[in-house]
């Protein structure tokens, strides 16, 4: 389970940078990488907006953790 909270939170952070660029720079990095395969593309976005409603999910219960 913790390798799976690792790439949940690469996931995340890769899903701001593209964000990021996006807005910025007008670069969409998830395009660059897999713009040829456009169903890895909707994949890789995907896995990012789950990864980010998990992680919001394991913020906004966490009671009493640390």
């Amino acid at each position: 389970m913790a390798g799976l909270r690792i790439f949940s939170k690469w996931l995340v952070t890769i899903g701001a940078i593209n964000i990021g660029l996006v807005q910025v720079l007008k670069f969409d990095l998830v395009d660059s990488v897999f713009g040829s395969w456009p169903s890895i593309e909707r994949l890789v976005l995907i896995l990012i907006g789950v990864a980010g409603v998990w992680g919001a999910y394991g913020l906004l219960t966490k009671k009493g953790k640390k």
